[in-house]
């Protein structure tokens, strides 16, 4: 079953929001853009949703389908007790929304841990991802900078908004960056289990295998985009997939964990260079 709607976008075009119900739980699903144009999808990190892209989207619909999609657990998809939020599932369950919107072959762009789910995205259906655009994925478990936290127990959940804004404020550049509203309410939005099952999926990824080897027997085109001023990954770990043949490597001085957030336009430009040629 599919549920959709359409609501007014910023840039005067409508943006079409479905809810698909898959096997294992209700996917959220936003499209921008024409829709015969080629196929861009945007994956979000942990505890964000498909809204972490708004500043990005406007920028790319000239030229490209743009489709965001909720992870299971995050934004305005299904919480389900029983729900695997390990990556290979996520995977999986991008790959059949695809399959339900009749994409038959699209770039696939994610940020942070959406990184990792768009590289087992490849792994699973190298027919359906044409190449990959990683921004701020960290390439192995050696690239973290472990932050120290106030742990939050179930009975503390859901958390203030100020003890979110804490955990937030290394997805950027400075710690005084103002971090939207939009995404305090997605992690708030969370629950507890979801919420620990999904932070610890990505790690247990790359503690399997390191991303460059993954990617590296791919053979799909591979653009990384890294803010230089990363506080969660070391930047100067991007190197490492320069091991994946023709792999295309972007800094970004003055940018943190979410250039698509602190620098649209400067990431856009980057990306449409890349889907350019990739399409």
């Amino acid at each position: 079953m599919t549920i959709s709607d359409s609501e007014p976008h910023m840039n005067g075009e409508a943006t079409e929001s479905s809810t698909l119900s898959l096997d294992d739980g209700d996917i959220h699903v936003r499209q921008d853009g024409p829709r015969d144009a080629p196929a861009l999808l945007l994956i979000h990190g942990t505890a964000s949703s498909a809204r972490s892209w708004d500043s990005l989207v406007p920028l790319l619909t000239g030229s490209h389908r743009v489709i965001r999609i909720d992870l299971l657990g995050h934004g305005r998809s299904g919480q389900p007790a029983d729900g695997s939020y390990a990556t290979p599932d996520q995977a999986t369950r991008v790959g059949a929304a695809l399959d339900r919107l009749g994409v038959e072959h699209a770039v696939v762009a994610g940020h942070s841990s959406g990184g990792t789910v768009a590289t087992a995205l490849a792994e699973q259906r190298p027919d359906l991802v044409t190449a990959l655009a990683l921004i701020n994925t960290g390439p192995s478990m050696d690239a973290f900078i472990a932050q120290e936290s106030a742990a939050i127990g179930p009975s503390q959940w859901p958390p203030t908004d100020e003890q979110i804004r804490q955990f937030a404020s290394t997805g950027f550049s400075r710690p005084d960056y103002p971090v939207p509203q939009e995404l305090v309410d997605d992690l708030r939005g969370m629950s507890f289990q979801s919420f620990v099952a999904i932070m610890q999926a990505p790690r247990e990824y790359l503690e399997e295998q390191a991303l460059p080897d993954r990617l590296k027997v791919l053979g799909k085109p591979l653009l990384v985009i890294f803010g230089e001023e990363d506080r969660r990954w070391r930047s100067s770990s991007a190197a490492g997939y320069r091991v994946v043949p023709g792999a295309k490597v972007e800094l970004l001085p003055g940018a943190g964990h979410s250039p698509i957030l602190e620098d649209p336009q400067r990431t856009a430009d980057i990306l449409l260079a890349f889907t350019a040629r990739a399409d």
